[in-house]
């Protein structure tokens, strides 16, 4: 993982327990005339070792998360491409945005000029959302199943659905899936901006993002990546491999409704929860936790909660429900698969961490607080299946059960 709480999976973790924010004020660019002056930026992220002084260049920031995290999953699954079928490898990546800081320096640029167009000869590779995934299989020479998905908030949620479906179908044994984005930039914020989306809490960066609180007023911006290995369960056990989760069921549905609002009544939301749940094999009591995508936005929330009780009628009552965007931001096209590690990492440890920056008292009367959001503090408590919810701009919704090994 590669998010503004840390570059490795065990700082992440750590800071999530401790229920820390990775918010604060845009270094990338002058925020001051823009509404939102903070987001959730990448930090300290030294990728020298492993790219060389052309490919620092070439390469925009969404490629440089997507290959160190990718590094990390690739190196702690002891995955070697030289002991594999290269064809029977494969890499599905998602990304919403692309290259939007290598966009917004070339039309600055050319803007700025007398109309002659001096674009970098590597505009075009920089800036399309598939690079990621070329790029991870440039690397480590995977000939097998390449492709991105592009579905805005439910970007590697895709990705890593796909992955399983290809697996399932025996068409690969192995898929380096996840998704990364870098959308902290000039139009990235004031896109969201004009689209009255972020938060601009600029006076309390830290406590912005508050899912399912009354006064939520938006998201915060998150930038970074998160990769897994998925891999067939008998090939993974043949070659030792640590496995950390099994990935039993997914759910992919539109909602077919508006360009950005969720389905009010989250019935999209609802059908792909359903079918996570189905595919996986299982009565819904038997889940436990769910990741939420519990953006902090005024309607998405509110469409989620419903969706949840929809599905889970009084069982809802005994979930955990969380919201780490409270924490990393919303990444937008990395968020799925952040959010899934996050919930393998719950299984693992049998650990749910908080959803921060509630109060008792900034109660929405169309949220039922009898639910057990994780308010604040981490709670130990049995996890036998997690859910991971994304549900994305267009009405794209994909959720995902994972299972403890």
């Amino acid at each position: 993982m590669v998010t503004s709480l840390g570059n490795d999976v065990h700082t992440n973790w750590i800071n999530l327990l401790a229920g820390h924010s990775g918010a604060g004020e845009i270094t990338h660019f002058d925020h001051s005339k823009f509404k939102t002056h903070f987001a959730c930026e990448v930090k300290n992220l030294d990728v020298s070792a492993l790219f060389d002084a052309k490919e620092l260049r070439r390469y925009d920031r969404n490629i440089h998360y997507a290959i160190h995290s990718a590094q990390q999953a690739i190196d702690d699954a002891n995955f070697c491409i030289d002991t594999e079928d290269a064809y029977r490898c494969g890499v599905i990546y998602g990304c919403g945005m692309g290259g939007v800081h290598t966009m917004d320096t070339n039309i600055a640029s050319y803007g700025a000029g007398d109309g002659t167009p001096r674009f970098s000869p590597f505009f075009v590779p920089m800036i399309i959302p598939n690079m990621a995934s070329g790029m991870i299989a440039q690397r480590y020479g995977i000939r097998g199943v390449n492709f991105t998905t592009t579905s805005a908030c439910a970007s590697s949620a895709h990705a890593i659905a796909n992955a399983y479906l290809q697996i399932q179908a025996g068409i690969a044994d192995v898929i380096i899936a996840g998704g990364s984005e870098a959308a902290i930039e000039v139009s990235g914020v004031g896109g969201f901006n004009a689209l009255h989306a972020l938060s601009t809490r600029n006076d309390s960066p830290q406590t912005a993002c508050r899912p399912f609180s009354a006064s939520r007023d938006g998201f915060v911006l998150g930038d970074g990546a998160a990769t897994l290995v998925l891999e067939d369960y008998e090939h993974a056990k043949a070659r030792g491999a640590k496995i950390y989760a099994e990935l039993v069921g997914v759910g992919m549905t539109s909602d077919a409704y508006h360009m950005t609002a969720s389905d009010p009544d989250g019935k999209g939301a609802v059908q792909a929860i359903k079918m996570a749940i189905e595919s996986a094999g299982i009565e819904a009591q038997y889940v436990d936790y769910i990741n939420a995508h519990g953006t902090s936005t005024p309607v998405g929330d509110i469409a989620e909660v419903r969706a949840i009780k929809h599905v889970f009628g009084e069982h809802a009552y005994d979930l955990n429900i969380t919201s780490s965007k409270s924490m990393t931001g919303h990444l937008l096209g990395a968020t799925g698969a952040v959010e899934a590690i996050i919930s393998i990492l719950s299984l693992m440890h049998q650990v749910v961490t908080p959803t921060i920056n509630h109060d008792d008292a900034d109660k929405d009367p169309d949220i039922d607080y009898q639910l057990n959001f994780t308010f604040n503090q981490p709670q130990k408590r049995e996890i036998r299946y997690a859910m991971s919810n994304n549900f994305g701009f267009g009405g794209h919704n994909a959720s995902l059960l994972f299972k403890k090994i």
